[in-house]
């Protein structure tokens, strides 16, 4: 499960220059409805999102399954990483902060926390 969160962070940060699509239709999202009613179909949909450079569509659907399933942590740590690239990494320190460092690989954490201060370093004017 670390390792999908890894591979799930990478794919967010590759991609976080993406512009994400317009407005999404009635039927979109009842289906992102049922798609998030389960932690990781949720979690699932929001890694294909990312993929098509749908950020905000991702954080919005990360945001649902965290309404539902308040402790997963795979879900925590991608929105976190998500607020961090989307330009408020403030908001992911905030999340980084509600997870233990022992669910990760070592130092796993101190590195994505270490890398969302960066990202917001280089985005200063």
């Amino acid at each position: 499960m670390l390792e999908n969160n890894f591979r799930f962070a990478f794919a967010a940060l590759a991609l976080a220059t993406a512009v994400p699509t317009g407005a999404q239709t009635l039927e979109e999202l009842d289906r992102l409805s049922d798609e998030t009613a389960d932690e990781a179909s949720g979690i699932e949909a929001a890694r294909q999102q990312i993929e098509r450079g749908e950020l905000l569509q991702a954080l919005a659907t990360l945001e649902r399954v965290l309404t539902q399933f308040p402790k997963s942590d795979e879900a925590r740590f991608n929105h976190a990483i998500l607020l961090c690239w989307i330009d408020d990494p403030q908001g992911g320190l905030v999340e980084f902060r509600r997870l233990e460092e022992d669910d990760y690989a070592e130092g796993a954490l101190k590195q994505a926390i270490a890398d969302c201060r960066l990202a917001a370093e280089e985005r200063k004017p």
